[in-house]
């Protein structure tokens, strides 16, 4: 704490230089320049690319926030996958509403969407697990996530139990594990700007059309 007090965080602070959004950059479709900037990212190889913090709500109200990693995206929405007996995955059963939002620091941009959030068919879930390294079926079958455990050991252990119980056999889908195709009917385009006079675009679907506004930073 006293580190952090000679630091003077109120003083951290930089510019934003990198680049401007204009209007004129903007697509129709939000998830056109979505994809173009995700693309750039991606290009850079930036750390996590596809890192989003994922947005939900408990039945108190109450938000809460982590990073998932995006695995696809099309016109019928942006998919994750997760156990369905984490906590995310139960404030969706009770409450689908839900917001992502992606940063890409080095470009000085951010992605916000909102929407709603769908199970995944079985097909389409196991179609992606298939193809998960066998380390990464292995964990979702030892972890039961968000639940208490007392050390990590158990978490390990778990692991290596399962790991040799599927030894030289193909590992199964897990019946807890699936994903949400989340369906988004807000887009908000974020680019640092100079003086902190960001530019901040936000798109809003009505009547099945795309309204485009410019917000103020």
């Amino acid at each position: 704490m006293n580190k952090i007090n000679k630091i003077t965080i109120s003083k951290i602070r930089r510019e934003y230089i990198k680049n401007e959004l204009k209007r004129s950059d903007l697509t129709q479709n939000p998830l056109i320049l979505f994809k173009k900037w995700l693309t750039e990212a991606c290009e850079l190889q930036l750390t996590d690319p596809t890192a989003m913090c994922v947005a939900t709500v408990d039945e108190k109200g109450q938000p809460y926030q982590r990073i998932v990693l995006l695995k696809h995206l099309d016109e019928t929405g942006l998919i994750f996958y997760t156990n369905m007996n984490s906590r995310k995955a139960k404030h969706i059963k009770k409450n689908n509403k839900i917001s992502l939002h992606f940063t890409w620091k080095k470009l000085e941009r951010q992605v916000n969407f909102i929407g709603i959030a769908k199970p995944l068919k079985t097909m389409e879930i196991f179609k992606y697990y298939k193809n998960r390294p066998k380390n990464s079926k292995i964990s979702a079958w030892a972890s039961y996530q968000s639940s208490k455990i007392s050390t990590k050991t158990i978490l390990k252990n778990k692991f290596l139990e399962i790991k040799e119980k599927f030894k030289n056999k193909e590992i199964p889908l897990p019946s807890f594990w699936g994903g949400f195709r989340i369906i988004f009917n807000s887009v908000e385009f974020w680019q640092g700007g100079k003086y902190r006079l960001h530019d901040r675009f936000l798109y809003q679907l009505e009547n099945n059309n795309w309204k485009i506004d410019r917000l103020a930073p």
